[in-house]
């Protein structure tokens, strides 16, 4: 049981990281019916902020890691990342808008490949690994258990603190789809885009907004991964992207709880799969194929994801 709760407090963790980019996915979708592919690599461009950004917060506190610090970093990376989102979306997307799909969905793959090339050049990023700067002094809690020491429950303050960010992101988005007028506007706009003009909302103002709240969340995603995994790259946001979709593909495209669900499910049996490998007979290393998997499964037997719902179209 303790080797359980130890896997699924893992699997929590990752899951979390999966669930807010699985959310800008299904908002982009929920709004403009299309796949945004360079979402995984605002989440990489998120961990870049934390680590220019890292360093000048902590000197601002004695050089010495603070929760208080990490917070500010945070909060940075997401604002850069909800520009950045703005601007893509500006320069990319907008100017495509009234194309067919498929011309849209080819130009976020270029912009994905874009921002992946253009970080690996040596002025930039570089194509080496970096480490993530320290920010909160991550250690281990240990909680004792009621079967001896040698089962002691182990959870690290850096997945606390993922826990604790997500979810408070995840009721301030709730509380901004729900009780603000932009979020009444978003909802309006993916049901119905030309009624919501006529209303007079500026269509091109919510979409705006909902790629910026999208990768602000990305940007929260991509500092917390890097506290957890101190070892960034410009290519690092490639897999956990590919696996946010099928996490927002699970829940449900287009339904933001589906999203949140279907992040924290891939994220427990991807980490359940790895840590009872053994009795699985399935290698660790297929870690990967089980997301890719699941997608299959879901396509086949619910299409509309677990939370998803079935919408026709007239003809």
């Amino acid at each position: 049981m303790i080797e359980f709760l130890q896997q699924l407090i893992n699997g929590l963790s990752l899951g979390a990281i999966y669930a807010l980019i699985a959310l800008g996915y299904t908002m982009v979708y929920g709004v403009l019916r299309f796949i945004n592919f360079a979402h995984g690599d605002v989440f990489m461009i998120g961990a870049f902020v934390g680590l220019f950004a890292g360093p000048m917060v902590m000197r601002g506190f004695g050089g010495q890691p603070t929760w208080t610090g990490a917070f500010l970093v945070l909060i940075i990376a997401m604002v850069a990342c909800a520009i950045l989102g703005i601007v893509i979306e500006k320069l990319a997307y907008r100017p495509l808008r009234n194309r067919p799909r498929l011309t849209v969905l080819i130009t976020a793959i270029g912009v994905s490949l874009f921002l992946e090339n253009f970080g690996q050049l040596p002025f930039v990023f570089g194509p080496d690994p970096q480490s993530f700067p320290d920010l909160i002094g991550d250690h281990a809690i240990t909680i004792p258990a009621m079967f001896g020491p040698l089962t002691d429950l182990t959870i690290m303050v850096s997945q606390v603190l993922v826990f604790v960010v997500t979810i408070v992101l995840l009721v301030a988005l709730r509380f901004i789809v729900t009780r603000t007028k932009l979020g009444m506007a978003m909802r309006a706009l993916s049901v119905n885009p030309v009624a919501t003009s006529l209303m007079g909302v500026n269509n091109d103002v919510v979409i705006s907004f909902t790629f910026g709240l999208g990768s602000a969340l990305a940007g929260a995603a991509g500092i917390l991964i890097s506290i957890q995994q101190p070892s960034i790259d410009p290519l690092m946001g490639l897999q956990p992207g590919i696996k946010a979709f099928v996490a927002a593909v699970l829940g449900g495209i287009g339904n933001i709880p589906g999203a949140a669900l279907g992040g924290i499910l891939l994220g427990v049996i991807e980490t359940l799969v790895v840590g009872y490998s053994d009795v699985l007979h399935i290698p660790p290393g297929y870690r990967d194929a089980v997301a890719f998997f699941l997608l299959i499964l879901i396509l086949l037997f619910k299409p509309t994801g677990l939370l998803g719902r079935v919408e026709r179209e007239k003809v």
